[in-house]
């Protein structure tokens, strides 16, 4: 049934609803992500003010089919269960729902938030996506994890027996990992039996604790170690359907291809953003990042109206990230112009001829070698 959102037309995606949990425990010192540490949260008060903006989304969306919701963070599974199981309900008594729609939360592998996995399977929740991050204690402390190597195996087989459908994150290419260590760890990951993985190249963002002090992997390294993480996840039986992510047929992230194959989502939560259609327009809409402000109300989403240039540049920028590109056919539905008229001229041109881009089934991809440069190759084929 995921797999099948992959073909499908634009206009027969569903609606996807995102909903951010801005706290965490602690900063990790990588993470850009709009997430705070707070003494106290109001449980009550974030709980009313999610409903209260559910049903606000709704009053202006009326009719959607709900394919996928997503709890993100910040770290969701600090919410209590029933605030999951009140929104959940909430979205399903305002949108249609059936057994198709995939709701996946984000976790923590500590053991405290373990215990709760139960309690999220029987809020509603049928998938989960687990922040491990890396299978060594020495790299977890240097992440800034409050988890241990022990705590994440425990946590993993807990989910399996809890959720129909589970994915982990990794993070590579760490301060001082080679390619040796690289492969044993992706050899220890894919022993695991996932049906989905996130493997996350190391970007040091300015923001963030590591920036000035942290130093990315070279362009040599980097690359070696994406090809690795390439192999041994096909090999494995979980080629990557996106530059990141990897699965079993079928087990591909719904929500996430709504992202990349510019479907339309909802946004809830502080710094959530979104991507609507109402009245025939393509609306932008973005939630302040402040938790405090947004719980107070103040200015909560700001929206504007996309120019087809807009839609056609993201259109690209989130589809080539797939492993099957953009789709001529969806591409002219939403812009009104095919693909190939849109890019006609020399840059498009050097890109196929140079092998970075392939024309496959009405589909524009990128190659294995073009993935690997894709932001080099999207500078040459954007205007």
């Amino acid at each position: 049934m995921v797999a099948s959102a992959y073909h499908n037309p634009i206009g027969k995606r569903g609606f996807a609803v995102y909903l951010h949990w801005p706290f965490c425990l602690s900063k990790c010192p990588y993470c850009d992500f709009n997430s705070h540490v707070r003494e106290s949260i109001d449980q009550d008060a974030w709980r009313r003010a999610l409903l209260d903006e559910i049903d606000r989304a709704a009053a202006r969306l009326p009719g959607r089919t709900i394919s996928s919701i997503f709890f993100g963070g910040g770290t969701p599974s600090l919410m209590p269960p029933a605030t999951v199981a009140a929104i959940i309900d909430r979205i399903a008594g305002h949108w249609a729902m059936d057994g198709s729609s995939e709701i996946t939360l984000e976790a923590n592998p500590t053991s405290v938030e373990a215990s709760r996995f139960r309690a999220y399977a029987d809020a509603g929740v049928n998938r989960l996506s687990l922040g491990v991050q890396a299978l060594n204690d020495t790299d977890l402390r240097r992440l800034g994890r409050n988890h241990n190597t022990g705590e994440a195996m425990a946590a993993l087989e807990l989910a399996r027996d809890s959720f129909n459908r589970c994915n982990f994150d990794l993070i590579y290419a760490r301060p001082g990992q080679d390619e040796a260590a690289w492969r044993t760890e992706l050899s220890q990951a894919v022993d695991l039996g996932p049906s989905h993985l996130s493997l996350y190249q190391l970007s040091i963002e300015k923001g963030t604790a590591f920036y000035g002090t942290v130093q990315a992997a070279d362009g040599d390294l980097a690359a070696d170690l994406y090809e690795a993480t390439q192999e041994a996840c096909r090999d494995a039986g979980l080629p990557a359907y996106e530059v990141s992510n990897h699965a079993m047929s079928g087990q591909e992230s719904r929500h996430n291809l709504t992202y990349w194959r510019y479907g339309e989502y909802l946004g809830l939560g502080p710094g959530a953003h979104g991507r609507l259609l109402i009245d025939g327009e393509r609306l932008a809409t973005s939630q302040r990042t402040s938790p405090e402000n947004w719980l107070a109300g103040e200015g909560r989403a700001t929206e504007a109206v996309l120019s087809r240039e807009e839609r056609a540049t993201e259109m690209l920028m989130l589809g080539m990230r797939l492993s099957r590109g953009v789709n001529d056919a969806d591409f002219e539905a939403e812009v009104g112009v095919s693909l190939v008229d849109w890019l006609a001229g020399p840059g498009l041109d050097r890109l196929l001829q140079g092998g970075l881009l392939s024309w496959q089934e009405g589909n524009l991809a990128a190659s294995a070698a073009g993935l690997q440069v894709l932001n080099a190759v999207l500078a040459k084929l954007l205007p």
